[in-house]
């Protein structure tokens, strides 16, 4: 009997041996690690808006797209993306700045291994435009996943400390990257509200056109679409690093109807 007991007392520790180690191996996994916490602050960002793997469960997404420059000159297209392959689509009804001197309808893609370009139907082998198509497709790609992007590999993070803009406690994240080549890179500059843990506003600069020493501020506003959180109202104009801007006019950028899970295929991306 006392046997019996004794060998029920050593199961009963060793099974309560194993579970604390498998609680105490739960556990680990289930903390990240962050290099700093200038990397800890955008993942608690993105837990806020919604990550990468959130945003590709939704497959594709179609929006209009508007731009407008302070002397009113507009952009609008439709756009149009599948996030698996980073394939993209613009089709512009109005560009007064983008190929302004195309009169019509202009189309720009990218189907996963080539950008095109159409006009009134027609496609376009101009070299200097493809440039311009090049520069467009992945830059609206990336203005539209830029939060969930910013914890790919190849990013830096740096904490600057805290400030205070117009009574609002920020904490201010550098982000650079380094993809290994020997191209300059933009730099982000984001402040991140303390209250709401979303990004108010970012400094950013325009590496593709030599823009490095002066950057850009970008203010955003939210909006909740299917369960995320995406910055569909932003404005920007030139500012010092110290996020110091004058009364100039503002540009203004909108993401209008923007709809997910459309059954996009990567045939409709094809010129």
């Amino acid at each position: 009997m006392k046997f019996k007991i004794a060998t029920l007392l050593v199961l009963s520790i060793l099974i309560t041996s194993c579970k604390g180690e498998q609680t105490a191996k739960k556990e680990t996994i289930q903390t990240p690690e962050f290099t700093n916490k200038g990397e800890e602050l955008v993942s608690k960002m993105l837990e806020k808006v919604g990550d990468y793997k959130t945003l590709r469960s939704k497959k594709d997404v179609v929006y209009t797209y508007t731009y407008q420059t302070p002397d009113g000159k507009t952009d609008i297209s439709t756009e149009k993306y599948i996030f698996d392959g980073e394939l993209s689509y613009g089709k512009y009804e109005q560009h007064q700045r983008t190929l302004s001197d195309l009169q019509g309808t202009i189309e720009q893609g990218y189907d996963g291994k080539e950008f095109w370009l159409k006009h009134n139907g027609e496609i376009l082998n101009d070299s200097i435009a493809l440039k311009r198509v090049a520069f467009n497709r992945p830059t609206n790609f990336y203005w539209f996943t830029m939060f969930q992007k910013l914890m790919d590999k190849g990013i830096s993070y740096e904490y600057l400390g805290e400030k205070t803009l117009n009574e609002i406690p920020y904490e201010i994240v550098k982000v650079s990257f380094n993809f290994g080549d020997s191209k300059p890179t933009d730099i982000y500059q984001l402040y991140i509200n303390k209250n709401t843990s979303l990004v108010d506003q970012f400094l950013f600069t325009v590496a593709d056109f030599g823009a490095m020493e002066t950057p850009n501020l970008m203010s955003l506003e939210y909006e909740d679409v299917d369960g995320m959180l995406f910055p569909t109202k932003r404005k920007y104009k030139k500012s010092t690093w110290e996020a110091a801007f004058s009364d100039s006019p503002w540009v203004t950028v909108n993401w209008s109807n923007i709809k997910f899970n459309n059954g996009l295929k990567t045939s409709d991306f094809e010129r």
